[in-house]
């Protein structure tokens, strides 16, 4: 495994919330659109260490139209795992020009508290990262180029 995954892995446990902790998300709305297509999703925003570490884990549902968003400080390669998620998701990697650079489709593990996870990562590098639904894009038509717009909601 490449040392820049084992130093991800390793501040993703470390960041983690203690025991029961729960982040508070702020909260958004994503549009994508691409030719004819869009779609707008209400989503949580990860923008901290703890707040991308928790993510959806836990989570027994997510709404059709919702997501996690994941903000960086900088544009990169960062890893994702699906510790502790039980829904199967698909990724979207986003570059700093809101412009989707990559979708992948996340399984849950056989054994989501124990793993082994895969690592899942974007060819691209990128800035954002967008958790919805396994199959989201495909059924909304939306695909690699399709260009976001947020918007960030009042506290």
């Amino acid at each position: 495994m490449p040392r820049f995954l084992l130093i991800i892995l390793a501040i993703l446990t470390v960041a983690a919330p203690p025991g029961d902790a729960q982040v508070r998300f702020k909260r958004g709305s994503l549009t994508f659109a691409q030719s004819a297509k869009s779609a707008t999703l209400q989503v949580e925003v990860a923008d901290t260490a703890a707040a991308r570490a928790q993510g959806l884990m836990h989570r027994t549902r997510l709404p059709e139209d919702a997501g996690m968003l994941f903000i960086f400080e900088e544009t990169g390669h960062w890893g994702f795992w699906m510790k502790n998620t039980l829904i199967p998701l698909s990724i979207a990697f986003i570059g700093p020009d809101w412009r989707i650079v990559d979708i992948v489709d996340m399984a849950v593990a056989a054994d989501p508290k124990e793993g082994p996870f895969p690592i899942y990562q974007s060819q691209k590098p990128f800035k954002y990262a967008l958790e919805v639904n396994q199959g989201f894009f495909k059924r909304k038509g939306l695909g690699v180029g399709a260009v976001g717009t947020f918007r960030l909601s009042a506290p």
